[in-house]
């Protein structure tokens, strides 16, 4: 379905435009060493043989004739000129030789204000001669060199050099190409087989600090998913066991009603169906622990106070008493209607497993990277094993050995806390109590100044 019109890979894509960009680079210092280097060294090499040649037809011409056979060894010997007299000068032939018999030529013409050519002709020596004709002392003097002078092929070295480059720029093009897109490549097929429910492994957190970052944020995901489908699992298979046996005892209570219809059994349908309004209502807390919510400026002095109000009744008949310790200017930024419900199920769970003293503790935990404000509840019931401190936050993981949620409740109440804490980035967590007991927290950022102060707001359902 993402196949129209065939896009390029991301690795062809990278390649061509790091393939254009290394071949640009390669033919610009290759320009800049033609046009700055090689240019201004061969016009200035020329323009030195051209004025050898001048100089070396005129010293001949006015020498001693005994002394010229001489002159001319030395000129063969050291520099590899001929001199020539009474040579004409040669036709123009277009030769082609480079842009240094160019330079040559123009440097010659301006010294002797006349046209200079040269053409290849026989030496006094094997091989190939150039051979030009300059004026000295009135005559022609055909002045010729060995082409072993011209050795230097500066144009096919920068051609290799051009050549040799550009392969080099496509292969460090190829490889770094496939060194950016492979990461991701493996990001796409990650996230291809998420998409399509299965799971896949956990990224490498490796390469740029971007792609690391990333992978380290799909990893996350893909945990958070995992746990998502577990919980869904569980939370099916809860459902499904902790509906069937209210149904079975409605479905026996309505068979006995047929038979003989007592009040008592309509008061037992009355009380599986309150059973199983009360299940579903947590379930839909737990649903709507992903719901969105604004935070809010929260002062927790007053707030405490309410919520251990809300809940006095019930610690009156379970024999408890609940207790506030909270600084009266401490703050904190939330979501107070989830965090409320955060609360009110720690506070609730306390409330059913220890009856007895109660402490609802609010205070700062500094960090190295900021302050964050602890809400804790304290009491001192019969605690969790170290083994199910971590499973006690999954749907419906019961402590209490029975089944029964007029004992062991549902087993949703943590787990309620733990989404609604993970949908806003709180921590959550429990530990047991120094001399029995058992402490369970959450985490939230703490405020210097408040921005709008609120001390009552958001009613919690527990």
């Amino acid at each position: 379905m993402f196949r129209a019109g065939r896009p390029a890979t991301l690795a062809r894509h990278y390649l061509r435009w790091l393939s254009a960009l290394f071949v640009g680079w390669t033919v610009s210092i290759f320009a800049a060493v033609l046009g700055f280097v090689m240019l201004p060294l061969a016009e200035r090499s020329a323009d030195d043989l051209a004025g050898l040649m001048v100089l070396s037809a005129q010293t001949w011409v006015e020498l001693p004739p005994d002394t010229r056979p001489a002159f001319e060894a030395e000129l063969l010997r050291k520099h590899q000129l001929v001199l020539s007299p009474g040579r004409p000068m040669p036709r123009d032939v277009d030769l082609v030789h480079g842009f240094y018999v160019y330079f040559l030529e123009q440097s010659l013409q301006q010294r002797a204000g006349l046209p200079a050519y040269l053409a290849w002709a026989p030496g006094p020596e094997p091989g190939r001669w150039l051979w030009t004709t300059v004026k000295a002392g009135g005559q022609d003097m055909g002045v010729g060199f060995s082409d072993e002078r011209l050795n230097t092929r500066p144009l096919w070295g920068l051609a290799v050099v051009l050549l040799v480059g550009t392969a080099q720029a496509g292969l460090a093009a190829w490889w770094l190409a496939r060194r950016i897109s492979q990461p991701v490549a493996r990001l796409e097929q990650a996230a291809a087989d998420l998409a399509s429910g299965a799971r896949p492994a956990l990224l490498p957190i490796t390469g740029p600090r971007e792609l690391a970052e990333l992978s380290g944020h799909f990893n996350q995901m893909v945990l958070q998913v995992r746990e998502l489908l577990d919980a869904r699992t569980t939370l099916l298979a809860g459902i499904s066991h902790d509906l069937r046996t209210p149904l079975a005892r409605m479905r026996l209570a309505l068979e006995l009603l047929t038979v003989d219809p007592r009040p008592d059994l309509i008061t037992r349908l009355e009380r599986d169906v309150d059973e199983m309004n009360s299940l579903i209502g947590q379930l839909l807390d737990l649903a709507r622990g992903l719901e969105h919510e604004p935070a809010r400026t929260l002062e927790l002095e007053p707030w405490l106070l309410e919520r251990a109000a809300r809940h006095a009744e019930v610690a009156r008949t379970a024999g408890a008493v609940i207790t506030v310790t909270c600084p009266a200017d401490l703050q904190v930024s939330g979501a107070a209607g989830l965090l409320g419900r955060v609360v009110d199920n720690l506070l609730g769970n306390a409330l059913r497993y220890a009856p007895g003293p109660i402490e609802l503790v609010a205070q700062m935990e500094p960090t190295a990277a900021a302050r964050h404000v602890r809400l804790s509840v304290f009491d001192r019931g019969p605690g969790i094993a170290a083994d199910q401190m971590d499973t006690v936050w999954r749907p419906f993981q019961r402590v209490e050995g029975s089944r029964s949620p007029r004992t062991g409740g549902y087993g949703l109440g943590l787990a309620i806390v733990k989404q609604l804490a993970t949908s806003q980035g709180w921590a959550v967590g429990m530990a047991a109590r120094d001399g029995g007991g058992l402490v369970s927290w959450v985490e939230l950022p703490a405020l210097e100044l408040a921005d709008e102060p609120l001390s009552g707001s958001g009613d919690a359902v527990g």
